[in-house]
């Protein structure tokens, strides 16, 4: 069922808030990975605030949806969202990127509650979530996995493997949504290794293929709802985002893949965000 109106503008004020958040955070650390956060702002709280049953109160309750964010650069978001939930106080989100904190620069599934699965190196979360999905089934577990790749990831080898590995298992209980924000750490996707027509790609490979609107979190349900009335084979929500999205200075510059944020654009940045209040 689509959202109506007041819970899309709910979502949309939170994203507002995660993004305010998130160059808080990021500014106070100086050091981060400001670009593939703000991309996958919308990805993740439709996720963990709409469509995955999951219990903050009880992370490893067995029925819980998967949530893998494979792309673990993109830390900072998820604790954010984590901590909204109530997998942990938003006061520890001062302590990101610090000694001895549980919010480490990628996320740690041994330290931080609710993260599923140590990412990093791109190219092993598809792997990973594609064992937890035959595990789920071979349990009779209804749960569903939701994997967040990256564009810039997909260049290694393993993720391919990974595809057909889960269109030979059938896993229709594994969603995965590509954040297709077309810019990775050293330049353009398309400049470093060029992936066209991604649709027909993961077609050939036997997905079911859905794309959306990344930013809007209508988009992305509906993506989700459909994606869950698939049989017989794996789904993937490809979605269109914009890397740095909601900072204009950082809009589509892989500059900003990962880099400190200084006092001046700190100052840019937060009227930009604080203006649609």
């Amino acid at each position: 069922m689509s959202l109506t109106s007041e819970r899309k503008a709910d979502l949309d004020r939170l994203c507002r808030d995660f993004r305010i958040t998130l160059i808080e955070r990021l500014h106070a650390a100086k050091t981060g990975h400001p670009g593939g956060s703000l991309s996958v702002c919308e990805i993740l709280a439709s996720l963990y605030f709409e469509k995955a049953k999951i219990d903050p109160k009880n992370p490893k309750w067995d029925g819980r949806d998967r949530i893998i964010l494979t792309k673990g650069h993109a830390a900072p978001m998820l604790y954010i969202a984590l901590a909204e939930k109530g997998f942990f106080p938003k006061e520890e989100l001062a302590t990101l990127r610090q000694l001895d904190t549980r919010l480490q620069g990628h996320p740690s599934c041994n330290l931080t509650p609710g993260v599923e699965l140590s990412s990093g190196p791109l190219g092993i979360g598809l792997s990973a979530a594609c064992g937890m999905a035959i595990g789920l089934k071979l349990n009779n577990n209804p749960a569903t996995v939701y994997a967040i790749m990256g564009d810039g990831e997909i260049n290694e080898g393993t993720i391919w493997e990974a595809c057909m590995s889960a269109v030979k298992f059938k896993l229709d209980n594994l969603i995965v949504i590509l954040d297709r924000n077309h810019v990775q750490l050293d330049g353009t996707c398309d400049d470093i290794m060029p992936m066209a027509n991604l649709e027909d790609r993961f077609k050939a490979f036997g997905f079911e293929v859905v794309s959306c609107d990344g930013h809007d979190v209508v988009s992305i349900c509906d993506a989700i709802d459909s994606c869950k009335t698939v049989k017989g084979r794996p789904s993937i929500i490809i979605a269109e985002t914009i890397k740095g999205k909601g900072v204009s200075f950082m809009e589509g510059k892989n500059t900003y893949h990962g880099k400190m944020i200084t006092d001046e654009e700190y100052t840019v940045a937060m009227a930009e965000l604080k203006g649609g209040k």
